[in-house]
């Protein structure tokens, strides 16, 4: 099915539909050998499309991974200090698949890795309200501590959306926390906990959306969802 240029560049995950109208103005992307223009469409099917003489992956074969991220390992696919990425726990993927959203390196669980851009854009897009769940460790717990908690924030001079906050377990001042969250912003649950006087001492990722993290994967290792698993994501 036909669609514009720049819709397409950007659900291949080349870039944003922004810069794509950047890269077809300057005359960089060509359909079937051809230079096009703002306006032009195109069938990612059926069509050869290219960036610099170079062909875009076609739509029709998308790959969404699940991984557990280790604690250790870098949300990136390269780093210039050398520390291990979750790209070099995926490398047996035959897809060029990025990371989709971020989960620092001390923290560990649920990471979705796809080429799918569309996708992309749906989960990390605060519009989309996808919640992501965390089993958080802590010390320093305090009840009250716990209702600041799930109060509303500002974080970076924005303001989060309250969290949905449980106490699973807890042993006089360390508890075993579940903290849901809309947002992504960098290192997150660990500030908040910190701004209501507790120091985290793991982080887990284990939901994302209606996706659960597989109890049969171990630290490191990842699979393909099953197309269930990804049309549970897109609800």
């Amino acid at each position: 099915m036909e669609d514009r240029l720049q819709k397409i560049l950007s659900a291949a995950g080349v870039c944003s539909r922004r810069k794509a109208e950047e890269y077809i103005t300057a005359g960089r992307v060509t359909v079937n050998g051809v230079p096009t223009s703002l306006g032009h469409r195109a069938d990612p099917d059926r069509d050869v499309i290219a960036l610099d003489g170079r062909t875009i992956p076609r739509t029709g074969s998308r790959t969404v991974l699940m991984l557990y991220k280790p604690r250790g390992v870098v949300t990136t696919l390269s780093d210039e200090k050398g520390r291990k990425t979750v790209a070099d726990l995926v490398r047996d993927c035959p897809a060029r698949v990025w990371p989709v959203g971020r989960l620092d390196m001390d923290s560990e669980g649920l990471l979705l890795l796809t080429d799918d851009g569309d996708l992309t854009n749906t989960l990390i897009h605060p519009r989309h309200e996808v919640e992501k769940e965390y089993l958080v460790w802590v010390e320093g717990f305090t009840p009250e501590g716990l209702r600041r908690l799930a109060q509303p924030m500002t974080l970076d001079g924005q303001a989060l959306r309250p969290a949905k906050v449980r106490c699973l377990r807890r042993e006089e001042e360390r508890a075993r926390l579940s903290v849901v969250i809309h947002e992504g912003k960098n290192r997150q649950v660990r500030r908040m906990c910190a701004a209501c006087g507790m120091t985290v001492r793991r982080l887990k990722r284990v939901r994302e959306g209606a996706l659960t993290l597989d109890p049969a994967l171990r630290p490191g290792q990842w699979r393909h969802l099953t197309g269930e698993e990804t049309a549970l994501l897109l609800k």
